[in-house]
């Protein structure tokens, strides 16, 4: 292979590797970012990708579990009291931004359902709409990164359940 095609391919990272050790096929995506205050956001002004694609990895606590995730939309609300009943908690609130990266091992903007499963087995919830969707894009665990892969090929991985997690 030449060198310049070799610097070209991108880099694998921790969550391309692990759909590679278990056969789950997928493909690399990169997305422009911008600086929204202290954190990096994905600039989706910049994309072909359809919005409703695009998923967004979110991490919450409750009592009952501790950490567990909710995996939605980008231009949906998460309903918490939804995640909460899913869970088994009675109430499920947002993990804090400056304790983010200290219960997941991911910044804000590169949380991953895979990477977290695959590092901590919190329980995973997708929203419904996502098997309907088929193929989604979540986070491959760097800010700008990301794989669009099947969503119930994902779900199975991380041992996740489909659910109703959007604000209605």
């Amino acid at each position: 292979m030449s060198k310049k095609k070799k610097a070209s391919r991108l880099h694998k990272t921790l969550v391309e590797q692990i759909l590679d050790k278990n056969n789950v096929p997928y493909e690399q995506l990169v997305f422009p970012t911008y600086e929204d205050g202290d954190v990096a956001t994905l600039d989706l002004t910049q994309t072909e990708t359809d919005d409703h694609l695009i998923y967004k990895t979110l991490v919450l606590t409750g009592k009952t579990t501790g950490p567990v995730v909710g995996v939605v939309p980008v231009d949906e609300h998460l309903d918490e009291k939804k995640l909460a009943k899913a869970s088994g908690n009675k109430k499920v609130s947002m993990v804090p931004l400056k304790e983010l990266v200290k219960t997941t091992g991911y910044e804000h903007g590169a949380n991953t359902p895979i990477g977290i499963w695959e590092k901590l087995k919190y329980p995973i919830y997708i929203d419904n709409i996502a098997q309907e969707q088929g193929k989604i894009v979540v986070s491959s665990g760097q800010i700008g990164r990301s794989v669009r892969i099947e969503a119930t090929a994902m779900a199975k991985l991380v041992h996740g359940s489909f659910t109703d997690l959007v604000e209605r």
